[in-house]
């Protein structure tokens, strides 16, 4: 039976800064892909943790993710941390996600889509009109886009946004980080079919071509906030309900 592929944050500070799940996942796998071995093994000592590290950088991730595959597929679990916070948001592992997803491997917990940059946009609206509006800004903005959605909803949204932008490659996943986690990847048309009727609390995370922000008109908000509650005398509570309204 294959193992799992587990992404693990680390600290990015106080090396205390780390969950229970994460000590748990770093003393049971077989052996852990760091960035850079010699910084993780501080992480490691602190936490009397002497599972066997291998490097996983830049410069050898090309390479070294066939081999790590390979051992993932005989059965053994592994663990890629980078130096400090979530491996592939700017650090190395993208590679080794991507690998392990088109063999069939379980990861947990990684889209496998692109993280150089991307965009939040909370849920989507309720509203008819308002969702028109959403998603055609979405397909707008693209690039890899990160929004939740509730079970009911979840569905019609993920056809919507295939009606949009086209069946692009999405990364759903339900219940994240709880008992009954699952995350699905591929193409819309072929996702609908497994979380169509599912319950539970839903993040989709959509890799909609090259990322155009640039060329989305965005408001200043700092100088709009600044403006408001300096020289208007808005509060700052009301400055930022009327903000995040827009």
């Amino acid at each position: 039976m294959p193992g799992t592929l587990f992404v693990v944050a680390t600290p990015i500070g106080n090396l205390e800064d780390i969950t229970v799940r994460a000590l748990r996942v770093l003393r049971e796998v077989a052996v852990i892909a760091a960035e850079d071995t010699r910084r993780t093994s501080h992480l490691l000592a602190r936490h009397a943790i002497a599972t066997p590290t291998t490097s996983l950088h830049e410069h050898n991730e090309a390479a070294k993710s066939a081999a790590l595959v390979v051992r993932l597929q005989r059965g053994d679990d592994i663990a890629v941390v980078s130096d400090a916070g979530t491996p592939t948001v700017s650090d190395p592992g993208g590679r080794l996600i991507r690998a392990a997803i088109d063999a069939g491997i379980r990861v947990l917990a990684a889209s496998g889509l692109p993280t150089e940059a991307f965009s939040f946009f909370g849920f989507p609206p309720t509203r008819s009109n308002d969702r028109q509006k959403w998603f055609e800004r979405l397909r707008a903005v693209g690039g890899t886009v990160v929004f939740f959605e509730a079970p009911h909803r979840i569905s019609s949204t993920l056809r919507e946004l295939q009606r949009i932008v086209g069946d692009c490659e999405v990364a759903v996943g339900r219940e994240l980080t709880k008992v009954h986690e699952e995350l699905v990847r591929g193409p819309i048309s072929r996702v609908l079919s497994v979380v169509d009727g599912k319950s539970g609390e839903f993040t989709v995370v959509a890799e909609i071509g090259q990322m155009t922000i640039s060329d989305v008109a965005q408001p200043d908000l700092p100088h709009e906030f600044g403006e408001m509650t300096i020289i208007r005398g808005v509060t700052k509570r009301k400055a930022i309900n009327i903000l995040a309204r827009r």
